[in-house]
């Protein structure tokens, strides 16, 4: 992948006959095939990858292009249903069985061309923010993020084009920032999440995770769309998220909220995004500060929201004691939501209201906002506690606090990179916009990629060539 930068170059010299889908495919799958045993981020492989990039290579050659994707290689996490591979969700708890079908995003891929590689790994039940037991391409001894750990990772380690991820508390925005590349959440409703694995229904999001803002873009222009299947699927127009990347920021309100975003996060993180913030500013972006009032009660809300309807997902096999079998962290989990009473939940759902209505406010005085992506950079395997402003903090806490207010909300938020620590991991930048004002965030975005061009540097494995 070393001479080709992103899915949008690949895409292109397919389209114009430049490379073969087979070729292309062959050079991934033989990247997997070295590295892969290191990063661990596919559960399983597509055994038709080769046969379908040969077909989209014939295809090519008698003039046809199924759509936007023809040819790319694309990797979808282990919740989306796929008719051609197993669904595990990541776990090995007995009594779960998931359907041989389809997910609607996997089939927008394959009418758009994509070829399914193969399937990344999650946190069990998309339950969490390490992924074990995949590892992190900028240092095997750290976690990827989750719970789209494995598609953070085989994006950040050469190992894909572009991924799909789901996002309940954050779980593309997390993989993205510690791993280094794009991760977009859309709008509550903007993508269809028929045929992926329920964890929590009004906070669930499906979206992609990419190796830079056009190729989230492109991603989006194929996901998009309303799905009758899906009850919060939103009929809503779709525009061409690409067509005004390049419109430039000069003018537009960047909002920073300097409560609970600030303040509270590693040294090294809150440096970046504050240069970040001068860039835009540089770029003739207005830098508007302001406070959300209530925002520190918002992780019981939506621990009160996650938990309850993840036990009533599992109920039954909370009832066949499955749980068991399942993972430590998942199974507390899971478990303890059994205790979330009527009230509790009412109250997370009024506070969540509350919560809607302060950002609807904020967004008619700035066209999107901006924070960092996650207070902390990649931790190592098995550590049991990180330092945030001084404070120390169990990593799951810490890693979603900035992420989980734009899931109760529904708010679109992307991740991008905005530099390096001091240990040369990855930090990300944060960017929101209004409901389904996808295309804003994108601009911003965009602008500032443009600037320091952060997603074009490679992890150590993503480097390395295949001997």
């Amino acid at each position: 992948m070393s001479d080709i930068d992103d899915l949008t170059s690949l895409a292109a010299r397919i389209a114009a006959a430049d490379l073969s889908p087979a070729d292309v495919m062959d050079a991934v799958l033989a990247r997997i095939g070295a590295f892969d045993a290191d990063v661990l981020a596919y559960e399983c492989m597509n055994p038709h990858a080769r046969t379908q990039a040969e077909r989209c290579a014939q295809e090519v050659a008698c003039g046809v292009r199924r759509g936007p994707l023809h040819g790319v290689p694309i990797a979808i996490k282990d919740n989306y249903l796929t008719a051609d591979m197993p669904t595990t969700a990541g776990s090995r708890a007995p009594g779960y069985a998931f359907a041989r079908e389809d997910s609607a995003a996997v089939a927008r891929l394959r009418d758009a061309g994509a070829v399914l590689i193969g399937k990344t790994r999650t946190h069990e039940f998309a339950w969490g923010t390490e992924t074990p037991p995949t590892r992190n391409p900028w240092d095997l001894s750290r976690i990827p993020g989750g719970s789209s750990g494995g598609s953070g990772a085989a994006l950040a380690a050469g190992l894909a084009y572009g991924a799909l991820g789901s996002d309940t508390g954050g779980s593309i925005r997390i993989p993205a920032s510690l791993c280094g590349v794009v991760g977009l959440k859309p709008t509550f409703g903007r993508v269809s999440r028929t045929g992926i694995v329920p964890h929590s229904w009004s906070l669930d999001h499906a979206g992609p995770l990419a190796l830079s803002v056009r190729d989230a873009a492109l991603l989006l222009n194929v996901l998009a769309g309303f799905d009758a299947r899906d009850p919060g699927s939103a009929d809503v127009p779709v525009p061409d998220f690409t067509a005004r990347l390049n419109a430039g920021i000069a003018g537009l309100r960047v909002g920073v909220c300097r409560n609970h975003f600030f303040g509270a996060n590693e040294v090294d993180v809150e440096a970046r995004v504050e240069d970040a913030i001068d860039d835009l500013a540089a770029l003739g972006a207005q830098i508007v500060d302001f406070e959300v009032p209530n925002l520190q009660y918002g992780l019981g809300a939506i621990y009160a929201i996650e938990l309850a309807s993840s036990s009533a997902y599992h109920d039954r096999g909370l009832q066949r004691h499955a749980t068991a079998e399942m993972n430590d962290d998942v199974r507390t989990l899971i478990e303890i939501g059994r205790m979330v009473t009527a009230a509790d939940y009412l109250k997370a759902e009024q506070l969540r209201t509350l919560l809607i209505d302060d950002f609807a406010a904020v967004l008619e005085r700035v066209d999107v906002i901006v924070t960092p992506a996650s207070p902390v950079t990649a931790w190592h395997r098995g550590q049991p506690s990180v330092v945030t402003g001084g404070l120390e903090e169990s990593p799951l806490a810490a890693s979603w606090r900035l992420t989980y207010p734009f899931n109760l909300t529904g708010l679109p938020a992307l991740s991008l990179p905005c530099g390096f620590d001091a240990r040369e991991l990855p930090v990300g930048l944060q960017i929101v916009g209004r409901p389904f004002d996808e295309v804003t965030v994108l601009r911003v975005a965009q602008a500032y990629e443009d600037v320091h061009r952060w997603h074009a540097m490679r992890s150590p494995i993503a480097r390395s060539v295949v001997q």
